[in-house]
């Protein structure tokens, strides 16, 4: 599946045209590219995000090298599709055991798709259930429905789904919990990562469910409490000053690993840095995670720490657009030749068990 590039440019024009003073109509269009209504947005083939060809994983022994003609993963796990409701709704999921899964406890990934994406889709693009065969992991993928957002969006920009046990944050926390009482699920290790609106929605169930999840992914993604409805979600997406007023958010109690592109024209790089207020450079850590990463295109990695010791890794993917980087092109918003986020982020994740 290629890059959704309709959203993307959508959401590329709005940001010309508010660099050209005209609020009303970049306003409009995200408006519309949010609802799913077209926007008949036709940007010049320069502008389109790169889509290359070249499949590569990193770390060396830890993950192996897959490649575009690896037989489906499904075809030696589990991957089912279920359904999770609360007082906040209803929202169905896709769950991946593991073919060596024999009952012992393990731990659980909660991926969380972005924007006009599904599960099948975030799943392709990852690759996370291969890793997780691998490594002996079960996945799920909430799944957003349109009739929630027309076009698949988690709400992350919302205040009734910014909240512990409040609308989306409250399902996504169902459906984990639900998973952990089915299987055999380590507590102490579970986990959740998601890609723009979806490592937004990720941003915000670290800050409010640190005793559920031990660490947590954030790739293109936006801070919790960065926006409080749809002129503050465009401002937070630009880079640039919220409308209204600012909200104070402490560090993340739990471990974050951020990877974000220095390209990316859908959501602004100082998102990143928005995620990772509060904390500082850890000159105690090592320069970087490895010295074997395979990767076309050049990043770099702050290895960082909070005051109150949390450890988070900051990933800059030098050129890289709105995409998950390192991941498959049989997923939509992928960049294959960045250093493979999925391999970095399941590291990250096994080396930060819960703590407490």
């Amino acid at each position: 599946m290629k890059l959704n590039e309709g959203f993307l440019d959508s959401m590329k024009e709005a940001f010309a045209r508010f660099k050209e003073h005209d609020t009303a109509a970049a306003t409009d269009l995200i408006r519309r590219a949010l609802s799913g209504e077209s926007t008949h947005v036709e940007p010049p083939q320069a502008q389109r995000p790169e889509q290359a060809k070249v499949d590569t994983t990193p770390f060396g022994r830890f993950h192996k090298t897959r490649t575009e003609t690896d037989t489906a993963v499904e075809d030696r796990g589990h991957f089912s599709r279920k359904s999770y409701a609360n007082a906040a709704g209803q929202r169905d999921y896709k769950l991946y055991v593991p073919s060596g899964y024999r009952g012992e406890p393990v731990p659980l990934i909660v991926m969380l798709h972005g924007c006009t994406q599904d599960a099948d889709d975030f799943a392709a693009g990852t690759q996370m259930n291969t890793l997780a065969d691998q490594h002996g992991c079960i996945v799920v993928y909430p799944i957003q429905p349109q009739g929630a957002n027309p076009s698949k969006c988690w709400n992350w920009f919302k205040p009734a789904d910014q909240a512990r046990e409040r609308g989306e944050p409250s399902l996504i926390a169902g459906i984990t919990r639900e998973v952990m009482a089915s299987h055999s699920v380590d507590p102490k290790r579970v986990y959740v990562a998601g890609l723009s609106a979806g490592g937004a929605m990720a941003a915000i169930l670290a800050q409010t469910y640190p005793d559920l999840y031990a660490a947590a992914g954030v790739h293109s993604g936006l801070a919790a409490g960065s926006a409080h409805d749809l002129p503050s979600a465009l401002a937070a997406m630009r880079g640039g000053q919220r409308p209204g007023p600012a909200k104070t958010t402490q560090p993340s109690r739990c471990p974050l690993i951020v990877f974000h592109g220095d390209a990316d024209a859908t959501v602004h790089h100082a998102n990143a840095d928005a995620i990772l207020r509060g904390f500082s450079v850890d000159t105690a850590a090592s320069a970087a995670p490895a010295s074997d990463i395979v990767s076309t295109r050049k990043y770099t990695v702050h290895k960082l720490v909070s005051p109150e010791g949390t450890r988070a890794e900051f990933w800059t993917i030098h050129g890289a657009p709105h995409a998950w980087s390192g991941g498959s092109s049989r997923g939509s918003y992928t960049d294959p030749t960045g250093p493979d986020a999925s391999a970095a982020m399941l590291r990250f994740f096994l080396a930060h068990p819960r703590q407490h």
